[in-house]
């Protein structure tokens, strides 16, 4: 069986949002294998793809770090024998690996570092959703509502006892919300203060709440959830990415910033509101799937200040943030939760 390599050694949410893209290259290519090349905290989402043979990991930060290893690496993957190569990672080390692949038939975007190494080299549009200059990238034809396709996870039995326990453990009612409000990046956060406000509003409206995140989101997440009688979880940490996404397949809506959770919800298929403070969904990394949305305070001449954000505000006011009305979020909240 010939076998197709995707490259894709980005974080959480570009490794969610790269599923769709392959899932239509397995329709595509049904006969071929496909193998994707990812970094560690990545490996789990695209080994529980049902479109994905093989899963490689490069530790770019540790392992594969220096140049002779990451050039062992490269000799490594040639002996694979790769008949495609289709990469929406765009950095030098990538590239760098594409042209020692061997590999004749390749796909890169023309905003990748040496793009020139690739045979095939797809416009980068700037205006459009991640997902769709994905499926550019593999020659997809979409439509203005086909390419919104809801990324594909396989969840284990065990992970679905595991997830079940837990709200069976805490007596979580029906009546669920999640709340994801962490970033590495300080900007894309929206004020802690103002997430207490809306926990309080819902735990008053009869809701449990799960403040969700990962280890580094931890204190915050704990911050958020004490003062309560038992209304307020933090899951900060506790739960793997695909468990995560079973978990929130259990709530009715989640409410997050700019940050991998909105994805790990389209993932589970249910309704997202998405805070965007420093940056602005025209990026193309908004929810697109049934019922979920976006907030945004516009009316800055300083927003968007960065692609990703930063650890500080650049003018120290953080208007993006804090003239963002928390009321208007739990209204939008309430019209997403009751349609």
């Amino acid at each position: 069986m010939e076998k197709i390599l995707v490259i894709q050694t980005a974080f959480i949410g570009d490794a969610i949002l790269a599923l769709p893209m392959i899932e239509k290259l397995k329709e595509k290519f049904p006969s071929n294998g496909i193998d994707v090349l990812c970094i560690p905290s990545t490996q789990e989402i695209f080994a529980a793809s049902p479109f994905v043979s093989e899963v490689l990991v490069m530790d770019k930060k540790k392992v594969h770090k220096s140049v002779l290893r990451l050039y062992k690496f490269t000799a490594e993957l040639k002996k694979r024998n790769y008949v495609k190569i289709f990469s929406p990672h765009r950095s030098f080390r990538t590239s760098f690996i594409v042209m020692q692949s061997g590999v004749r038939d390749t796909y890169g975007f023309s905003n990748s570092s040496l793009f020139h190494v690739y045979k095939n080299v797809i416009d980068y549009k700037t205006n459009i959703h991640e997902v769709q200059r994905n499926l550019d990238l593999i020659g997809y034809e979409y439509s203005p509502e086909s390419w919104k396709i809801i990324p594909q996870v396989k969840v284990e039995e065990s992970s679905r006892h595991k997830i079940a326990q837990f709200i069976s453990e805490k007596n979580i009612k029906d009546k669920l919300i999640a709340i994801a409000p962490g970033s590495i990046w300080e900007t894309k956060k929206y004020p802690e203060e103002n997430f207490n406000e809306i926990i309080r509003h819902f735990v008053g409206q009869s809701y449990n709440v799960l403040i969700i995140g990962g280890e580094s989101d931890n204190e915050l997440c704990e911050r958020l959830s004490v003062g309560y009688n038992g209304e307020v979880f933090s899951t900060a940490g506790l739960f793997s990415i695909i468990e995560s996404i079973e978990l929130l397949k259990r709530v009715k809506l989640l409410l997050t910033n700019d940050s991998a959770p909105t994805h790990l919800a389209m993932s589970a298929d249910i309704p997202v509101l998405t805070i965007y403070c420093s940056t602005i969904p025209e990026f193309g990394f908004y929810p697109y799937n049934n019922k979920s949305s976006y907030i945004s305070f516009n009316d800055l001449s300083c927003k968007p200040c960065g692609i990703h954000g930063y650890k500080k505000c650049p003018i120290s006011t953080f208007n993006c943030g804090h003239k963002l009305d928390f009321k208007i979020i739990i209204s939008k909240m309430e019209e997403l939760i009751s349609e």
